[in-house]
């Protein structure tokens, strides 16, 4: 294995993965409060899951958004 090519791999898909759920968070948000859905003050609960099922790997995040 190269580690290098291993942590340039991670990084890539760590990038996309930050810029890809960014843009669904914030369009999810942005619709909810546009319906009526959310008030726009809340604090909500999120959670990201990750998976590697080759390695048996299964890791949650947890945290909160402020939206004001």
């Amino acid at each position: 294995m190269n580690e290098d090519t291993l942590n340039m791999e991670v990084r890539k898909f760590l990038k996309q993965v930050g810029v890809s759920s960014q843009r669904e968070l914030e369009h999810a948000i942005t619709k909810a409060v546009e319906e009526g859905r959310l008030q726009g003050s809340e604090t909500l609960n999120v959670k990201m899951s990750l998976s590697l099922a080759e390695v048996e790997l299964n890791y949650l995040v947890e945290g909160r958004i402020a939206l004001e």
